[in-house]
């Protein structure tokens, strides 16, 4: 097994890890892990312009430099939006992704959000990472199993509200402030998402939507000085790892804190 340390940020859409896990993404590749981008989708759906072939080649080049902004290599979409299912080809072809990269940590949507690909695509990855060294497990391409420990976390719901607007709190909050602009760079990359937004909210309201929702977590935190914070729920670690750790809260100590809440919630009886 390679030394080198991996960490894979996987969302549904092109720009919607940018939305939700590119602060804790830096932090980690400043920490000395090799970055990875992936969409589960391409982005066809993403506009009210261009014609499915043009949109998809526009989406991933503007995937491909957000990623190229903090030295990280993106992988495509692999299905077109809306068509994000827990199936078997599916997950097949994410696996091999991730045979090919064996994340150390993986970053992943919530369970539950607002739409189903962002659902969906939690579930086909962590399916994905679970199987990454099932020897009897064959993937698309083919791609022999890789071994070593693998942490799972999800980020807050887009939103950071559930399809049935419930909040959602984190387990660990990570401050983001140090690469806040850096992170707006690469949301600024996608410039073919500005007009969902822009005509009833002004120029540039996805970036200020961003901002908004990284404000609002850091004052969940309670933490003193605290301006932007992204939030995570950590999977549980058997299947993943031999030890129950927190490796994300060990890496990233200078910028994390606990959210007693949640420890709470874990440890109450059901």
């Amino acid at each position: 097994m390679s030394d080198k340390r991996t960490v894979l940020a996987v969302g549904a859409h092109p720009d919607d890890v940018e939305f939700g896990m590119a602060g804790t993404l830096i932090l980690l590749r400043d920490a000395g892990f090799e970055p990875h981008i992936m969409t589960l989708a391409n982005g066809s759906c993403g506009t009210a312009q261009y014609d499915e072939k043009t949109i998809i080649r526009i989406r991933r080049g503007e995937a491909t430099r957000a990623a190229a902004l903090i030295g990280a290599i993106y992988h495509p979409g692999l299905v077109n939006d809306l068509e994000i299912f827990y199936c078997s080809e599916l997950t097949r072809r994410a696996c091999a992704v991730v045979r090919k990269i064996n994340p150390y940590i993986t970053l992943l949507p919530s369970y539950d959000d607002y739409m189903e690909d962002h659902m969906e695509t939690a579930r086909v990855m962590v399916t994905a990472v679970f199987c990454k060294g099932m020897r009897n497990y064959f993937t698309i391409p083919r791609r022999k199993p890789v071994f070593g420990d693998a942490y799972v976390y999800h980020a807050l719901p887009h939103g950071l509200r559930d399809g049935m607007n419930r909040r959602h709190e984190p387990e660990t909050y990570v401050c983001i402030d140090s690469v806040i602009d850096l992170k707006e760079q690469m949301l600024r990359c996608h410039k073919s998402q500005k007009h969902w937004l822009d005509v009833s909210q002004g120029m540039d309201s996805y970036l200020k939507i961003m901002r908004e929702m990284n404000a609002e977590v850091a004052r969940w935190s309670k933490q003193r000085g605290w301006k932007y914070a992204e939030g995570f729920r950590r999977h549980c670690h058997i299947g993943f790892s031999a030890e129950d750790k927190d490796p994300l809260r060990e890496i990233l100590r200078p910028y994390v804190c606990a959210n007693p809440n949640y420890a709470k919630f874990l440890t109450s009886p059901r």
